[in-house]
């Protein structure tokens, strides 16, 4: 049966056949003589393009289809590309709303965003990602949603706010907006699922064959997965998936020889592309199923860097032509996800268009979005309004304050080895540590000489009470702490320091908030960020002031605590990732994720 939306669309492409066809009938814009980037043939040359209404009428000579109504821009010497995708992406990451991710991404050329919202779900559940697919049509870009199959996903090593299985699928895949099942978590510990708990597999199975029956995409997620184990991992999500979990050139091959499209990294704090594309560059595999995607980006990188074209850029420096980088964020895309409407300059597609001074440094001059002018220069020229998420996607902070026992690790002696997780710049894998550390009381303490700092995890739901504990390496705070209510997957609090005491002035703040950013030293809150949706998104403030917000936050973080790693808070929220190795923290505890098992924090 037709659709509305179909019906629409009949009449739409009625018009445009009118413009070719017709004397009468002309193109609403025709952009004029400017340097055709075919995604299809991987070539540019020198053509015009027809515009009606949303889409596009024709790619060639479109003289006669200017009439006195006509606009002609002139785009001599410039680049004509498709817009670009970014195939997966979090929204909460950037702790903005869809409508400020856009403001702030859409200037750069960036059309389309597949996002998957497992964070607000694990915190909320499906009224959260509901929420968030409703805004979805509160934008001009073309936005869809990746939900997850389940939450948490290694239920018992963690605990999320609201546990989501296959019998939310039925609900969740037929909602507006809501495109597929996202990242299957719960299945990339393949061999430790299939042993530890293999009633999972079968439940994931439910979800993604259903998924598959009403034509839905299945995302994968399969990090360090070779052989059996990423044979096992394609099965569960329907025989077709992608992954964006992959880190080293050989591990590229051998998803690709597998059939998998491998999403590349390259957000603010896990940049995996360049060992990637190495696959490319070195070994000559076809392209094809090779996808940019950021995964996570903070909002000061969206302002300075931009998205997906800082990303092509970065790919065409190591030795990509600039048309094959640009296909991995248009057409290969668009052919992962099906979406025909979209990903190459042709007749019929949707006429969302980037406009390019420069190939190589992806210069972004001009933006179009379903034929509309939508920025220019770097600036967006039309209204984007405010969106206020609903009360219920608020309040998600339900445990009382903390003190300084519950954080504490005991033990008996003067001094102790210590098991500790080592933070890795730009991945969120982890290595592991152990130190030898003085005990005071019978309280393990913090040695800053060692860089060797406390690191928790506290249940914030209201469901157990949990607080996980250990010791972390690699943050570089010389005093201080600093809490947050975002910790991968799912975004208990997280909190890192040299004292117990700051840590817990740090952690109530957030309590407090009702979810958000705390930094504390000598006993008081230094600076905070509020994020009342889902305790990881803030609908207060623009694109610009989380950005500025985040930036002094930062610096307060470097140059009062001392801190040495950059973007300290997404690093930190990576710590709790539990389904990528080595070791990380959960509410229940350091979670040794190679061997499924819970650690003591203490070597006896």
């Amino acid at each position: 049966m037709l659709k509305p939306q179909d019906i629409k669309q009949a009449i739409e492409y009625r018009e445009l056949i009118d413009v070719l066809m017709s004397d009468k009938h002309f193109a609403d814009i025709v952009l004029y003589n400017g340097n055709i980037v075919n995604v299809i043939t991987r070539e540019v040359y020198t053509a015009d393009i027809a515009i009606k209404g949303d889409y596009i009428v024709l790619v060639g000579d479109c003289q006669s289809l200017i009439g006195p109504d006509t606009k002609v821009v002139d785009v001599r010497g410039m680049y004509l590309s498709p817009g670009f995708m970014d195939s997966h992406m979090h929204f909460e990451s950037s702790m903005l709303t869809i409508t400020e991710f856009s403001r702030l991404s859409i200037p750069s050329g960036t059309t389309t965003l597949i996002a998957d919202p497992h964070e607000i779900g694990n915190a909320l559940g499906p009224v959260a990602m509901k929420a968030m697919a409703d805004e979805c049509s509160k934008v001009p870009n073309f936005v869809r949603l990746q939900v997850p199959a389940l939450a948490p996903d290694a239920p018992s090593l963690e605990t999320a706010g609201v546990d989501i299985s296959s019998k939310d699928m039925e609900d969740l895949l037929n909602y507006p907006n809501i495109f597929g099942i996202g990242e299957l978590q719960g299945f990339s510990l393949a061999k430790h699922v299939y042993k530890n708990t293999p009633e999972i597999i079968t439940d994931l199975l439910t979800s993604t064959i259903y998924a598959k029956s009403i034509g839905k995409p299945v995302d994968g997620n399969a990090p360090e997965l070779f052989g059996a184990d990423l044979a096992a991992h394609i099965i569960c999500c329907g025989g077709t998936c992608s992954c964006h979990e992959t880190t080293t050139k050989e591990e590229c091959v051998e998803k690709l020889r597998q059939g998998v499209y491998v999403f590349m990294r390259e957000g603010s704090t896990q940049r995996n592309m360049a060992e990637c594309i190495r696959a490319v560059t070195e070994e000559g595999l076809d392209s094809r199923r090779l996808i940019l995607v950021t995964d996570d980006m903070v909002a000061e990188d969206l302002e300075k860097s931009g998205h997906m074209n800082d990303v092509i850029r970065r790919t065409i420096r190591e030795g990509v032509d600039p048309i094959e980088a640009i296909q991995m964020a248009t057409i290969n895309p668009a052919t992962y996800w099906g979406l025909n409407d979209r990903g190459a300059l042709l007749p019929g597609r949707v006429a969302d268009i980037a406009v390019i001074s420069d190939i190589k440094e992806m210069n972004v001059e001009a933006v179009f979005i379903k034929g509309q002018l939508v920025a220019s220069q770097g600036e967006l020229l039309i209204e984007l309004p405010k969106y206020t998420y609903p009360d219920v996607v608020k309040n998600s902070v339900k445990r009382a304050p903390i003190t300084e026992t519950d954080l504490e690790i005991r033990t008996d002696g003067n001094t102790a080895t210590v098991r500790y997780i080592q933070a890795i710049p730009d991945q969120n894998l982890t290595e592991t540590g152990e130190a030898q550390v003085r005990v005071n009381r019978g309280i393990v303490e913090a040695d800053v000489n060692q860089d060797v700092i406390y690191l928790a995890n506290i249940e914030r739901y209201g469901r157990n009470g949990n607080i996980g504990k250990t010791m972390v390496k690699g943050i570089g705070l010389k005093q201080g702490a600093f809490a947050q209510s975002i910790a991968h997957d799912t975004h208990n609090i997280t909190v890192t320091g040299t004292n117990l005491r700051d840590m817990v002035v740090a952690v109530n703040r957030v309590i407090e908030m009702g979810g958000g950013v705390a930094v504390a030293n000598n006993g008081r809150v230094l600076d905070e960020l509020a994020l009342p949706v889902g305790g990881l998104i803030t609908d207060e403030l623009t694109g610009s002031e989380v950005s500025a917000k985040i930036a002094s936050l930062e610096s307060t973080v470097r140059d009062q605590l001392g801190g040495t790693l950059h973007a300290p808070f997404m690093h930190v929220s990576f710590l709790a990732l539990s389904t990528s190795p080595k070791w990380k923290i959960s509410d229940k505890g350091l979670v040794d994720v190679n061997n499924f098992e819970i650690l003591d924090p203490i070597v006896k």
